[in-house]
């Protein structure tokens, strides 16, 4: 089974060669790896184009910045892979767990796994008390909404069948994609799994992105995905 993997990737030059690195040496025997630059103006493109373009299947190059729901967008589009699963360019979630995240559909138990930071009983960093209270505040608000009882929609690690994400179209540009995304797959006749995983946490020194303003995106997505579309 091939695995697809999607790095939406803007100005992660910091970061972009070691999750390369790790992403190609994870215990996954055929895999492609797409990377979609966000239009990065930090060198991050620089390195793409001179170290990691030939360690990957492919890098596609946004002309302006966009987000991160259009890097996905852009990036789903051209997966070849029967699974497909997003990968984050910064270092806070381990490829080496690619198997366990397969693993329901590889038994033909799911369709769609989601990997959940608050199950289980993997590593954490301890970082930031109000993002998890708003994480699992916007969880709460989108499984009333869904029915479903997922414990980590915001999670980066969603695994897809193929078939399944290029069915859904994407629109959300940035971080609404997350309850976008779980919405739309809730309407669908598949079945949802989710798995514990280990997660270090960046700080907004280390460059961490998402901000109180995604945090009200994300309310908004949850209503109108669920109760307007």
């Amino acid at each position: 089974m091939k695995l697809s993997i999607v790095i939406p990737c803007y100005n992660e030059v910091g970061t972009i060669r070691a999750i390369v690195d790790r992403v190609r040496a994870a215990p996954v025997a055929d895999m492609e790896i797409i990377i979609v630059d966000d239009c990065s103006r930090d060198g991050t493109r620089e390195l793409l184009r001179t170290e990691i373009a030939p360690l990957v299947a492919q890098i596609i190059y946004h002309e302006f910045n966009q987000g991160k729901g259009a890097a996905l967008r852009t990036g789903f589009a051209a997966v070849t892979g029967e699974v497909v699963i997003i990968q984050d360019a910064d270092l806070e979630y381990d490829p080496n767990e690619y198997p366990k995240l397969l693993a329901p559909i590889e038994r033909g138990q799911a369709d769609v796994v989601f990997g959940s930071r608050f199950a289980g009983g993997e590593a954490h960093r301890v970082v930031y008390f109000w993002h998890m209270v708003g994480n699992k505040f916007l969880t709460l608000l989108s499984n009333m909404c869904t029915n479903l009882n997922l414990t980590d929609m915001e999670t980066c690690y969603k695994v897809f069948k193929r078939e399944v994400i290029q069915q859904i179209q994407i629109e959300e540009n940035r971080f609404g994609f997350e309850p976008e995304i779980t919405a739309k797959v809730a309407k669908l006749d598949v079945v949802i799994y989710e798995v514990g995983i280990s997660y270090y946490g960046r700080t907004y020194k280390e460059g961490k992105k998402i901000g109180w303003r995604d945090g009200v995106r994300a309310l908004y997505a949850i209503i109108k995905y669920n109760l307007f579309r």
